[in-house]
């Protein structure tokens, strides 16, 4: 059964560790990432964007397939489905359909709109049971269409958005969507710790959690971050193995043409890639 990632974000944070959020975009993506999360006793979260929603055929199909999986592949950790960017009128599409949980990206707001819009999703998600993400300072490089220059967020801001009652909060310090830059300056943990000054228990999120050394993460969990989110690297590996099934000229052979054997090798890296994250942000046997 989906869940709300409140109480085990919660964990993480007392915890001293990170839930893992890897963004999904089929069947084999889903399948991978939710028996790693079992075989490793991690709780997980699926992010879905708003556009990898509308490739997979729609919130409600969605909400269908994660749900048979849990149940046909006996998963146990806690699962949590989540609306990643969620725009103002797809948070209300994605409640609808049965996700457990809600970002609602306000960041390119005006902040007095942000916090009005916000507020109102508490009070729903609130009544529903869900957790709801909100952000501060746009997260740079782009997500389906959304681009952001990674402004660094306001602790004020940050605080404003905290006080009103919402499940977790992302804010920018400098880290993106995709590959980081040969130029990228890294993560600004002087912004972060007052930003966690600020918003004292607030779990906090890290989008664009591919490639930022090892060294960042744990820093960036010490000073409050309790969900990384991963969904560059798992395309990267996914795309590597695919790439190099079809260059050995295995998909020529026999059945090889098969997507079942096709996407097998793909399927197989993403878990690996989940695994590792797993390990990193400390989630491992936390379920």
């Amino acid at each position: 059964m989906l869940v709300s990632a409140k109480e085990m974000l919660n964990a993480a944070r007392d915890g001293k560790y990170a839930v893992g959020q890897f963004n999904i975009n089929n069947l084999e993506w889903t399948k991978a990432i939710l028996l790693t999360a079992q075989e490793n006793k991690s709780p997980v979260i699926l992010g879905v964007s708003e556009g990898a929603g509308k490739y997979m055929g729609g919130y409600k199909t969605i909400v269908g397939m994660v749900n048979g999986l849990l149940e046909e592949l006996n998963i146990t950790v806690p699962v949590a489905l989540h609306l990643d960017h969620g725009s103002y009128e797809g948070c209300f599409k994605a409640m609808e359909a049965g996700f457990s949980s809600i970002m609602f990206d306000g960041s390119h707001y005006p902040i007095a709109e942000n916090i009005a819009k916000t507020t109102e999703l508490v009070k729903i998600t609130g009544e529903k049971g869900l957790s709801l993400e909100a952000e501060v300072g746009s997260i740079g490089g782009e997500e389906d269409g959304v681009v952001g220059t990674g402004e660094v967020a306001d602790p004020a801001e940050c605080k404003s958005i905290a006080d009103l009652g919402v499940t977790m909060l992302a804010a920018g310090i400098g880290n993106i969507h995709g590959k980081y830059p040969a130029n990228w300056t890294g993560l600004n943990f002087e912004v972060l710790a007052k930003i966690k000054e600020a918003t004292g228990d607030m779990p906090l999120v890290l989008h664009g959690g591919t490639g930022i050394p090892e060294s960042m993460i744990k820093e960036g969990i010490s000073l409050g971050v309790a969900k990384i989110n991963v969904n560059t690297e798992c395309q990267l590996s996914f795309a590597e193995a695919t790439r190099k099934y079809i260059e050995a000229g295995k998909d020529l052979q026999s059945k090889g043409f098969d997507p079942r054997k096709l996407l097998a090798p793909g399927f197989e890296a993403i878990k690996a890639t989940v695994k590792e994250k797993m390990e990193l942000f400390g989630s491992v046997n936390r379920a």
